[in-house]
Parts: C-alpha cells; sequence; structure tokens
C-alpha cells in the first residue's frame, strides 16, 4: 500500500505488496522490490535499491545510490550515506562445490539491524551478521565487520572505534576538551548541546539528567 500522501517518481520501481508510509519520498530510478516497507517521512534517493523483505521505520533518510539488501532491518531516524552497501551473505559463493549456479537454498541471511538515530557514511561498508548501535556513527568508506556499541564512532578497514557522539552527531569530548578516545572510562560531554555520557568500555550512556531523548 503506497500511502497517499507519499511521492514516488516515475521512473521509481516499485513491486507488487511494497508499502511507503505518509510523507515519504521514492526518488528518480530507486528500486524497492516485494515485501519491503519503508514507514512514514522517509527519503529514498536516486538509484537507490531496497531488497525484498527490507524493513525500514519512520524518518530514515537513504542517499543516492545506496544499496540495502534482503535481511537488514532499519529502526526509526536512521541515515544511509550515498554508495553505502548493506550485506547479507557472510560466505557468498556465485556457484555450488558442484559448479551450478547457487540458488536461494544454497546461502543463510544473515541479517543486519541498524538501530534508531545511528549513522552510516557514504560509501561504508556493513557486513552481515552486524548490528550497528543506536546513535552510532559509522565513517565514510568504513568497513564494518563486527557489532558497533551504542554512540560509538568507527571508521577504517576493518572498522575500529575512534570515539563516541551525541545524539546530535557531535565527537564527544572528555577532560581537557580533548575527543573523547575509543577506550575512555569515565565521563565526557557535547561540545555542540552539552549532552553530557558516561562511558565504560562498551557502554556509552546519557546522565540521567541530560537523557531526554
Amino acid at each position: 500500500m503506497i500511502d497517499p500522501s507519499a511521492r514516488i517518481h516515475p521512473t521509481a520501481d516499485l513491486e507488487p505488496d511494497v508499502r511507503v508510509g505518509a510523507g515519504s519520498s521514492v526518488w528518480h530510478r530507486a528500486q524497492v522490490r516485494t515485501g519491503a516497507r519503508i514507514g512514514a517521512e522517509c527519503i529514498v534517493g536516486r538509484d537507490a535499491f531496497i531488497d525484498e523483505g527490507v524493513m525500514i521505520g519512520d524518518r530514515v533518510k537513504i542517499q543516492n545510490a545506496a544499496l540495502v539488501y534482503h535481511g537488514v532491518s532499519v529502526e526509526d531516524g536512521v541515515f544511509i550515506g550515498p554508495n553505502a552497501i548493506l550485506t547479507n551473505d557472510r560466505f557468498p559463493r556465485a556457484i555450488t562445490r558442484s559448479g551450478e549456479l547457487a540458488r536461494a537454498d544454497d546461502w543463510t541471511v544473515s541479517p543486519i539491524l541498524l538501530r534508531r538515530g545511528c549513522s552510516i557514511g557514504a560509501g561504508a561498508v556493513v557486513v552481515a551478521g552486524t548490528v550497528v548501535g543506536a546513535f552510532a556513527t559509522v565513517g565514510a568508506g568504513a568497513v564494518v565487520t563486527r557489532d558497533v556499541p551504542d554512540h560509538a564512532l568507527v571508521a577504517g578497514n576493518p572498522a575500529r572505534r575512534m570515539g563516541w557522539v551525541c545524539f546530535c552527531g557531535q565527537r564527544l569530548r572528555a577532560a581537557g576538551d580533548m575527543p573523547a578516545p575509543g577506550d575512555l572510562v569515565g565521563d565526557a560531554a557535547c561540545p555542540s548541546c552539552g549532552t553530557r555520557f558516561r562511558i565504560d568500555r562498551d557502554s556509552c550512556v546519557a546522565l540521567p539528567e541530560e537523557a531526554v531523548l
């Protein structure tokens, strides 16, 4: 079902049994495959690919030429940058051992979960079977091969934790106004909105009086 308020460009290709929520936009040459669900107030950019059965929450931005494959679930408020790729097969092969073309029964989907408010940078690759935590940021061109904690900033190939980010996306700062390192144990704050966090190993949590989102 396509909500009457949704905007679908004439060149977009929407297969049967696709749902697009109120106020969402699907732009030039985007392809949305059968069974996909796109929530309200989403943007699906030019040449983006949304595979069959993909679940996308509300207020999600999927930029031009992003590839979101079967098995991916996207919670509310997620940003997926241009040319980002979200895969679904940890052991890809085109053929079977006997040399025949591999079919659906010859491989297993390894799902990806993008939690609320996280951001996937331009050209990043998220490898099948991983979770990107709430309000985490994956840097441009990174290759994510393992789970990313909430509010973590990761970059590189393979992606490594470089620091921590606020709800608003700014990098947190520790004592002395230095960027909070990925291995910090202690408190940090956002230089933009002032929200304060407590960091301990893989945990970054807004302090109770600050946790307003």
